[in-house]
């Protein structure tokens, strides 16, 4: 018997997750001693101490297994957002939870609404259980299209996918924008908002909170990844309506998140201080990124995120300027993956990453603008 017998036809050729490159392979590679790792989203000041502080306590509880229901990390959830417990769901990261969904509401030739150029991981949970996947086209400023989204809705759509704000872009959906977009969701179709860079977001007038909304049929998605610089332990979370919630955690597997993440969370709910340095430096470290990137003429796509993606012009200029920055200890992510292969994007770090950047990239432009900026015109 060949192992490929075993596969569903829809699994043989699924794209496997390509995560950014490893500092420690940076190293064994090029011998480096100075990297700045700006390809993954993640907090460039770490883990709260307070996050630190729970979970070097639980070491000692390892040999137990952790709160199946995670009491503690729900609680403190359920009062920052004024919920129930039986809202709530838990999961390894916030792909987890995506996992769960799939798991529950998907079996082959079901329909999921999305647009191009968003989060690859949702793509790969999606097709991994047959699910068909019907993309449009982001509008002309990189957001998620509402009116094609509402315009591609039919009997056959069971899930609509929206990154908010997305990634790999930054951009993200205005309040209007979903208030429009949920008067053509029927209540049978369930909305996945997975708002990963929440915290980012948030200060934008216009940004719509899901929170403030509590559709029946709205799952919304959150993390510890990004914005709680937690993402080694994946610890996720998400709301929703209490039916929802018991559907997937009949296929949630048991103990997830582990005994660690969910003490590392709860103290990273705990130190608000951190989280607020932590945007502040993002603010400050953004606004001298676009200025960089701007008074050398690219473009960058205006984001409300902690990254930031721009047009190289093309798929060998975007392995160009991967390739050298490496060279010179600067890990950045392609967009090959999100079908953006002419784009890059540029993960904001602490000052000293930002600068080694900077530096970096300007030793690389002289042969960039010679091989490619014509490219850009």
């Amino acid at each position: 018997m060949h192992h490929k017998d075993l596969v569903p036809e829809y699994l043989k050729n699924l794209q496997v997750y390509q995560a950014g490159k490893p500092i420690d392979e940076v190293v064994r590679e090029k011998g480096l001693t100075k990297v700045s790792k700006l390809a993954s989203n993640e907090n460039p000041l770490g883990p709260s101490p307070y996050a630190i502080r729970e979970m070097t306590r639980g070491l000692w509880d390892l040999h137990r297994y952790p709160d199946m229901h995670a009491y503690a990390l729900k609680s403190k959830l359920a009062k920052m957002y004024d919920l129930q417990l039986d809202n709530i769901i838990l999961g390894n990261g916030s792909e987890g939870i995506m996992a769960y969904i799939a798991r529950a509401f998907l079996k082959p030739d079901d329909e999921v609404l999305t647009c191009d150029n968003t989060f690859i991981g949702f793509y790969i949970l999606a097709r991994s259980v047959g699910a068909k996947l019907n993309k449009v086209p982001l509008t002309e400023d990189y957001r998620f299209d509402v009116k094609a989204l509402a315009e591609n809705i039919s009997d056959k759509t069971k899930i609509i996918y929206i990154a908010n704000p997305n990634n790999p872009t930054g951009t993200y959906i205005t309040k209007e924008e979903f208030d429009y977009l949920m008067k053509f969701v029927p209540p049978h179709v369930l909305v996945i908002l997975d708002e990963a860079y929440f915290e980012f977001a948030q200060e934008f007038d216009d940004y719509p909170d899901s929170m403030n909304y509590r559709y029946d049929n709205v799952l919304t998605l959150r993390t510890f990844s990004k914005a709680y610089g937690l993402s080694g332990i994946r610890v996720g979370y998400g709301f929703g309506h209490p039916e929802l919630i018991g559907y997937l955690t009949r296929v949630k597997l048991p103990f997830e998140p582990n005994l660690i993440g969910q003490l590392g969370a709860v103290g990273a709910l705990e130190d608000r201080p951190h989280l607020e340095r932590t945007l502040r430096n993002n603010r400050k470290r953004y606004d001298e990124l676009m200025e960089f990137l701007t008074a050398r003429h690219f473009a960058p796509i205006k984001s409300v995120t902690n990254f930031v993606t721009i047009k190289t012009g093309s798929s060998e200029a975007s392995d160009f300027i991967f390739e050298e920055l490496l060279n010179e200890g600067v890990i950045i992510r392609k967009l090959v993956a999100n079908e953006m292969p002419e784009f890059i994007r540029i993960s904001i770090g602490t000052k000293d990453e930002m600068y080694h950047f900077y530096e970096a990239f300007d030793r690389v432009l002289p042969a960039y603008n010679k091989r490619f900026r014509k490219e850009l015109a």
